[in-house]
């Protein structure tokens, strides 16, 4: 089975090309690029490319699986758009993966798993050797309550490493694609119904429509 992959819940613009095999998975071809602000121009061209270079059209796609965050509204919204139309034009299934458990899932012993929320803040969740505790979350980081984490991961915690226990050995990590895969696998081979993808926003976005002027 042949999966196309994205994510858009971070500064990284992401696309990658994963096989499943049973319970294998192979990473065929992968595009990623860190613009915070770039995700309506990039994502189009990094698909296409991730096509290209695995000598595949979108006929050779089976399924789509996107991240649906959290992740800052007009960023997340691109990406799980894309995912959904790219999807519905070839006919195929897509499902939706919590962007954090891309980083989390990724983890051993207890670790917090922190994104950049803007605002000041941060989106996060706790892991516990890699399985989430409870719901995302969002916050600044001075309001994070007692996780008892060994450790914080993510480009939250590289922003804000100066208030989170980061892992001295990690640089900023984005959402793993290949892990969002593996963690919808089971839909996958089961062939589940495709999935409405559902955005964790956790807040309103930052673009209000504006209040009708007052009647004379």
């Amino acid at each position: 089975m042949r999966v196309l992959a994205l994510d858009t819940s971070t500064a990284a613009v992401q696309a990658a090309l994963v096989d499943l095999d049973d319970d294998e998975l192979f990473l065929t071809s992968f595009r990623r690029e860190i613009d915070a602000r770039g995700h309506v121009e990039k994502l189009a061209p990094f698909i296409e490319g991730c096509l290209a270079d695995a000598g595949r059209t979108v006929k050779d796609v089976d399924a789509v699986v996107s991240g649906v965050g959290p992740g800052p509204f007009t960023g997340l919204r691109v990406g799980m758009v894309t995912a959904a139309a790219f999807a519905d034009g070839a006919g195929i299934p897509v499902y939706g993966v919590c962007s954090l458990d891309g980083i989390g899932a990724n983890t051993r012993g207890r670790a917090l798993a922190a994104t950049d929320a803007r605002r000041k803040e941060i989106y996060w969740a706790v892991y516990e050797d890699g399985v989430r505790e409870g719901e995302p979350q969002v916050c600044k980081p001075s309001e994070l309550p007692d996780t008892r984490a060994d450790y914080a991961i993510g480009e939250g915690a590289s922003k804000y490493a100066d208030e989170l226990p980061m892992d001295a050995e990690a640089t900023a990590i984005y959402p793993d694609l290949v892990k969002l895969v593996e963690l919808a696998s089971p839909r996958l081979l089961a062939g589940a119904p495709s999935e409405q993808l559902t955005p964790l926003y956790l807040r309103r976005p930052d673009a209000q429509p504006s209040k009708p002027a007052p009647s004379a």
